[in-house]
């Protein structure tokens, strides 16, 4: 078994915790003919809006960061620049042709749960971490990092876990989490705030500096926890936190996309994840139901 005898386990958030109600496309194309914009298909749509988010991230990465740019308006950029090539073709600057609703009501969605589902076995995996940790765990740290900006904690909220304020910054500025408060999320951890995306390992460090804040963490180091993440997507996830000294678990379904180098683990597997992930083999799961069954909890429970 592992010799850590304490578990941060930490999990990317889109993809991973919530997903799209609806292709983002159709979202963004239904939002414009709501407000009148006509003339283009959701294929299009999708076209435009990869060209827009392409250029914005080479423009000014880390959603503004690297320029000092906030994300309201590094999105507002790219909500612009995927529908005036859609509604003026002839004029890709003109602003005027827009709604000036239009950015206002897609942020306002991909913000909330009015624009995502939270992932099946979400609630019941955290809940279940909480009441029974995995053995031989004595303390569990449960955190986000994610690639993405400040709205992260709001939408997770909004979908109905209890996300504590503590976000890592940089300079100890963080909101204080309420001691005598559950939190099914500890902490977050945003590229944004960070300055850097996975896979680079700064934003797993991040992670670590937040962890030994927290007062579970009190009189030890982060070497003493055994740190797994959870994520969709290899090179930034699995390839991140292998190069960081983390145990990676990819969620998805598809084994024809898994990497050689990457154990898929089906249902009804024993509950002997940590001690793959301690020597050293990165995982695939399928969803949370055959997470939770690979550390050993019970999965009777039902979705809330």
């Amino acid at each position: 078994m592992p010799t850590q005898r304490h578990l941060l386990l930490c999990f990317d958030a889109f993809g991973t915790l919530f997903t799209p109600k609806r292709p983002i496309p159709q979202q963004y194309g239904d939002v414009a003919r709501s407000l009148g914009l006509s003339g283009f298909t959701d294929d299009q749509v999708h076209s435009s809006f990869r060209a827009a988010f392409k250029a914005e991230a080479k423009k000014n990465p880390t959603f503004g960061k690297a320029n000092g740019m906030d994300p309201t308006t590094w999105w507002t950029n790219i909500i612009h620049n995927t529908f005036h090539p859609l509604t003026n073709p002839d004029n890709n600057n003109n602003n005027t042709s827009l709604p000036p609703d239009l950015a206002p009501k897609l942020l306002h969605r991909f913000a909330s749960e009015e624009g995502y589902n939270l992932a099946p076995g979400t609630i019941p995996l955290l809940q279940t971490l909480r009441a029974i940790p995995p053995a031989p765990i004595d303390k569990l740290a449960i955190g986000i990092i994610t690639n993405s900006d400040d709205r992260v904690p709001g939408i997770l909220t909004s979908l109905g876990l209890r996300v504590s304020p503590l976000v890592y910054s940089g300079d100890n500025s963080s909101t204080v989490p309420n001691p005598e408060e559950e939190y099914d999320i500890d902490f977050t951890v945003l590229s944004y705030d960070v300055g850097h995306e996975k896979p680079d390992r700064r934003i797993f460090d991040a992670a670590e500096e937040l962890l030994i804040s927290l007062p579970i963490a009190q009189g030890t180091e982060a070497g003493e926890w055994q740190k797994v993440y959870v994520g969709d997507e290899y090179g930034k996830d699995v390839v991140g936190a292998g190069a960081a000294g983390w145990g990676a678990v990819l969620l998805g379904e598809d084994a024809a996309e898994i990497h050689d180098d990457v154990l898929r683990i089906s249902e009804g597997h024993g509950g002997d994840l940590l001690e793959v992930l301690h020597a050293g083999q990165a995982v695939s799961v399928k969803d949370f139901t055959v997470l939770a069954q690979s550390l050993g909890l019970p999965t009777s429970q039902s979705e809330p």
